[in-house]
């Protein structure tokens, strides 16, 4: 099966999601989204194909997250703030053959192992 995960390797539930991967018998392909920021288009194809919407896949606990005032920000602006300053994405995102999920809570993922 072909996996990615959007990993950030300072956050446990990413690192936990990459281990349960590997635990499947699945090496996928890391994607340490940090250092290689989204795009639009790509946040924009997670999103729909996870069934969300930029304010759901929001980190809201980041200080970034209110300083910009994402809050009352419309979807567009938050993509854009998104692609902007990638710590903003929730995380991790897994993609394989059977869809995408968003790793929170991690037991999501078994749905596309």
């Amino acid at each position: 099966m072909n996996a990615t995960i959007y990993h950030n390797p300072r956050c446990t539930t990413s690192r936990k999601a990459l281990d349960k991967l590997r635990e499947a018998g699945i090496e996928p392909t890391v994607v340490k989204y940090l250092d290689e920021p989204y795009t639009r288009a790509q946040l924009e194809t997670l999103f729909a194909d996870a069934g969300l919407t930029a304010h759901q896949a929001a980190r809201k606990r980041e200080s970034l997250y209110k300083d910009l005032d994402l809050a009352s920000a419309s979807e567009s602006e938050v993509l854009d703030a998104m692609v902007e300053h990638p710590i903003l994405v929730e995380r991790p995102f897994v993609v394989t053959d059977k869809g995408t999920r968003l790793a929170r809570p991690l037991d999501t993922i078994d749905e596309i192992l």
